[in-house]
């Protein structure tokens, strides 16, 4: 085999090689959707973690700086049971945005809060 065949035939081993380690062009694969999973929402294992997380800072306690204590399943059911949690969290029209000053919570903690709202917010 002369030298010109011999590259040749590397040039298309390499060609091969490269078209067929790209296999898969499907969207779904390359970029997956991020899921958000709601089936299991509960007050303490979901939503005390992201208040504690996200509110505590203002919210934590009688004497908490905002006046409106969430720690604990009372508190925050208070809130819920007036209509406030969402409309704060979600920055509505007509309601103090929560966190104060910052950006809203990541869209899953918002639907997860919503869901277990949705489900009579329960103590669990």
């Amino acid at each position: 085999m002369s030298f010109k065949h011999g590259l040749l035939l590397t040039g298309c081993i390499c060609i091969l090689f490269l078209l067929n380690s790209c296999v898969s062009n499907v969207e779904e694969e390359l970029y997956p959707p991020d899921t958000c999973d709601t089936t299991q929402v509960t007050y303490s294992g979901t939503i005390a973690p992201i208040i504690e997380l996200n509110c505590f800072a203002c919210h934590e306690g009688e004497q908490s700086l905002s006046g409106i204590p969430l720690n604990g399943y009372d508190h925050l059911k208070t809130m819920v049971d007036a209509g406030r949690v969402i409309g704060a969290l979600r920055h509505l029209e007509g309601f103090s945005p929560m966190p104060q000053n910052a950006s809203s919570l990541p869209e899953c903690e918002l639907l997860k809060i919503e869901k277990w709202i949705d489900d009579g917010a329960p103590d669990n």
